[in-house]
């Protein structure tokens, strides 16, 4: 299960720097042509603010535990990336893109099976 749990976490953390960056680098507008209506709602400070936290997460995903310091920030990070997902699904319904609800829930849940491993039976 070990294993299990630093695949999800790393493809949840290279998935999620990915992403993070695309939204802290890019302008608002551009992000908007390419699909993320979403951000039509949001100031372009605050869609660069999810962009970094989703980056820092995506980090903490991976380096603490692959460095050995502060391993227990893998499951806090894990966690950030849960609440951000349940906001994403909470926006996405909002605005009634019910199909991509479907993705947040799945990185939900992804998120929370680390959060359940490394907090409980397989910490570091």
């Amino acid at each position: 299960m070990n294993v299990v749990l630093w695949v999800i976490a790393v493809l949840l953390g290279v998935a999620f720097i990915g992403a993070g960056a695309m939204k802290a680098l890019r302008p608002k507008d551009q992000l908007a042509a390419s699909g993320m209506g979403w951000t039509d709602d949001y100031s372009a400070g605050a869609v660069k603010a999810i962009g970094v936290l989703e980056i820092l997460a995506g980090i903490g995903l991976i380096l603490p535990a692959a460095v050995d310091i502060l391993p227990v920030l893998v499951p806090l990070a894990a966690l950030g990336l849960a609440i951000i997902m349940a906001g994403a699904a909470v926006v996405h319904a909002r605005r009634k893109e019910y199909p991509v609800i479907g993705a947040n829930v799945l990185i939900f849940l992804l998120a929370a099976v680390v959060v359940w491993g490394r907090f409980g039976p397989y910490p570091f």
